[in-house]
């Protein structure tokens, strides 16, 4: 609700970045990094209420992994197979082995003599054909059960994710509900958005994604270097030097990358921010001609985050270019190395060809788990914006002790009541009246005294520092906030309507309203003439300001939908503050119909809206400076008279000055 008394009203447009959110230009190091693990622990406690299923997707991935790394050493024997046949071939047959080579050795060829000596070689005999079928058809079988295995977990993964997803999106929804009026006085609309919508999609990614693929290339990992080392022990210590070199590189790189992502959300919020002000207040941006003002505030937010965006990027994606050089710097040795120990026997040809596919597939996984550990920096630091608003302070929780009674007559009375927004700014203090069962009371005032935001402390928008309210001598603290504003409605200066029929918003006062319900409010309320006059009559399809119709007929249907409620007491925020005088007329009826028998708090800036309200409270500072009625007040000739002066004569004193409203409106 906007109030002309709520702090800071500017924060729409100054967004005052919190601790979590990381320095906005990206310059200075991002607040999050201090935060990473704790955050990346919670994140993976979503994952808690899973277990089962994902214990379930990692035995999978743990046999995957395992067909997946076995695959490559029988690949090796088919090689083999292969490879001595092509040699047997060419050796005179019914030969022993021992001789052929102790022959060679005898001739000179010490070096082929070496090569055979590591060989299984059967001279005279082919390539087996048999054996290498059958090595090929499980080769085959292997990459085809881990193939499926990576598809079944990849399925059971993607479900329970989304379930999680899912369940964070209810709890967040269930938070904004939960939390108080204060919180979104004093943050962005726009940030908020992208923490529920951009955020929350990042988190999903980093979930579906970086976690499974993070643990198959970890497990992939250590299965090839147990592989490499059974292969061959002196190949797999040249390989592991990777290692090392891996992780100065992800240490070195990551790091900053992280803070980067951190500063690129935070300028995502900004940017979302504005782009939403802009389009929302676009009537006022055209008005005053400040599309340029406008653009080019969307050109230095658009510039921070194409700034952090492409920093993150491009210090993230140093990290594949910089591993692959490592990859193919590993490769070199083992090859080299490898050739050698196949020449001089110390290996087989097929244990070679398996230890540099091994080699290249030991490098890829940690590539990735480097390339993966960006996507993740950017889930957790997506997931601490999103904890951060999960872990706001909540409204005061309700503490039943009574409740109302029945039928309720709507009677209000403050007693000392003292309310501020800030500890040290007091803003009404000790203020006591009453409201009589059926009275309009109308409150006035200059901008800032308090009257919006006395009607808010009725409805427990906000929680009183001092004093009392009681509804019907029953102290509304003690009540629940559903039972207290089920009695209450509510006719605001800005006229929201939802997205849906004109039917669809009155009947939004009270849900269970019949069509016949939902039509006599209509007519009571003065909407009904001019919905009779559209083409689909209440089936009328609204967007979400209410386009298709005037601003008074949207007035006009929100008077309708406080009416449907039948609430007992009703509040009226300058609700014809925004209509034609034509109009105004019409509203006023529907006012009038809305007032009778009911309680009313109508704050007002146009005085000619208020000249039957029983009772006048002129506020000051949080203060009630006059109390009475129109004409008790203006024989008083105190400060309503002044202010009633002010806009109906345009004769202003020096001393009038502290009650003229800079909203006020001029008389029909």
């Amino acid at each position: 609700m906007a109030t002309d008394e709520t702090p800071n009203e500017n924060l729409s447009v100054e967004y005052t970045p919190t601790e979590a959110d990381g320095d906005m230009f990206g310059g200075a190091p991002a607040k999050k990094a201090q935060h990473f693990w704790p955050s990346a622990k919670r994140l993976m406690g979503l994952l808690r209420p899973e277990r089962a299923k994902m214990s379930f997707v990692v035995l999978l991935v743990i046999i995957s992994v395992v067909f997946t790394v076995i695959a490559p050493k029988v690949l090796g024997q088919a090689m083999d197979v292969i490879f001595n046949g092509v040699l047997g071939k060419q050796l005179p047959a019914g030969v022993p082995l021992d001789d052929v080579i102790a022959q060679l050795r005898a001739e000179g060829n010490t070096q082929f003599a070496d090569m055979l000596s590591g060989t299984s070689v059967v001279p005279g005999e082919g390539i087996d054909f048999v054996r290498l079928s059958q090595l090929i058809f499980i080769v085959l079988g292997l990459y085809l059960v881990a193939s499926f295995l990576t598809w079944a977990q990849g399925f059971i993964l993607n479900g329970l994710v989304m379930r999680i997803v899912y369940k964070l999106r209810q709890d967040i929804e269930e938070k904004l509900n939960r939390l108080p009026l204060s919180y979104f006085d004093t943050r962005q609309r726009g940030d908020l958005m992208s923490r529920v919508t951009n955020d929350v999609d990042n988190v999903q990614a980093a979930l579906q994604q970086a976690f499974s693929q993070l643990v198959q290339s970890l497990l992939t990992v250590i299965g090839i270097a147990a592989m490499m080392f059974i292969v061959s022990w002196q190949l797999a210590l040249i390989a592991l030097i990777a290692l090392p070199l891996s992780a100065l590189i992800a240490g070195v790189i990551g790091v900053r990358s992280q803070k980067l992502f951190a500063a690129q959300w935070k300028n995502t919020g900004a940017l979302n921010g504005h782009i939403e002000e802009t389009f929302s207040g676009q009537e006022i941006v055209r008005a005053f001609g400040r599309d340029k003002e406008m653009l080019e505030e969307f050109d230095a937010r658009n510039d921070q985050l194409f700034t952090a965006s492409f920093g993150a990027q491009f210090v993230s994606g140093m990290i594949m270019p910089a591993m692959t050089f490592v990859s193919y710097l590993s490769y070199v040795m083992i090859a080299v190395v490898g050739g050698l120990r196949v020449a001089s026997g110390q290996m087989t040809l097929g244990d070679a060809t398996a230890f540099i596919q091994y080699s290249r597939e030991f490098t890829q996984p940690i590539s990735e788990m480097a390339s993966l550990a960006n996507m993740l920096q950017s889930g957790v630091a997506s997931a601490e914006r999103t904890f951060e608003l999960l872990d706001a302070e909540e409204q005061e929780p309700d503490q039943v002790s009574a409740s109302l009674p029945e039928p309720t007559d709507g009677h209000v009375e403050f007693q000392g009541v003292s309310f501020r927004y800030s500890e040290d700014v007091p803003l009404i203090e000790n203020l006591s009246f009453s409201a009589e069962p059926g009275h309009t009371v109308a409150i006035v005032g200059p901008t800032g005294a308090g009257k919006t935001t006395l009607v808010n402390l009725v409805m427990r928008f906000y929680e009183l520092t001092a004093g009392r309210i009681l509804l019907d001598g029953v102290d509304v603290h003690t009540l629940s906030r559903d039972e207290l504003r089920s009695q209450v409605g509510m006719v605001l200066q800005d006229a929201w309507l939802f997205g849906g029929t004109i039917r669809e918003n009155i009947r939004y006062g009270r849900l269970d309203a019949t069509d016949e319900e939902v039509v006599a409010a209509a007519q009571a309320t003065m909407v009904d003439r001019f919905v009779r006059q559209l083409p689909h009559g209440y089936d009328t399809v609204l967007d979400a300001d209410g386009g298709s119709v005037s601003a008074g007929e949207r007035q006009l249907i929100t008077i309708a939908r406080a009416f449907i409620a039948n609430p007992s007491l009703l509040i009226l925020d300058e609700a014809t503050s925004s209509v034609d005088t034509r109009t105004e007329l019409l509203v006023q009826q529907a006012m009038a119909a809305l007032r009778s028998d009911r309680t009313s708090f109508v704050i007002a800036h146009r005085l000619s809206t208020i000249r039957d309200a029983h009772t006048i409270l002129v506020m000051e500072s949080g203060r009630i400076v006059e109390q009475g009625n129109h004409e008790e007040l203006l024989a008083r000739r105190g400060a309503y008279f002044a202010l009633y002066q002010a806009q109906f004569q345009g004769g202003v004193s020096a001393d009038d000055d502290a009650f003229e409203s800079d909203e006020a409106l001029e008389p029909n």
